[in-house]
């Protein structure tokens, strides 16, 4: 399962910050995950909630927003946000299709406290 290994890194990078701030205590993670990251939610929840268990992110609520997949065909011209894996252009149905969003796992938002 790679969503440990990238929970660890995410925890990290969210205490780097936290100490950048002053921060003592990590309360809200927000992050975007794309269709095509290769990322499952479910297992990136249970992930996090067993590793924020040390440091200062033992009370934080991780939020996932869900990211479509976003495809520009360069057969018609046409951008489209598909829900599925899929990069065939819904309207001409080519393949040469680029994508522009939707591969992507990025921390959004991250809530700190102080003392």
């Amino acid at each position: 399962m790679h969503e440990y290994s990238i929970v660890t890194a995410l925890l990290e990078q969210c205490e780097q910050h936290a100490k950048a701030n002053n921060a003592n205590k990590i309360t809200k993670v927000v992050i975007k995950v794309g269709v095509l990251s290769g990322v499952e939610p479910a297992l990136l929840q249970t992930a996090f909630d067993t590793f924020k268990l040390e440091g200062p992110a033992h009370e934080a609520q991780l939020t996932i927003k869900h990211q479509p997949l976003v495809i520009e065909c360069a057969q018609c011209g046409s951008i489209n946000q598909l829900e599925e894996r899929s990069v065939v252009c819904p309207n001409c149905n080519s393949f040469n299709t680029k994508i522009l969003e939707g591969e992507e796992m990025l921390l959004m938002q991250l809530e700190l406290e102080t003392d």
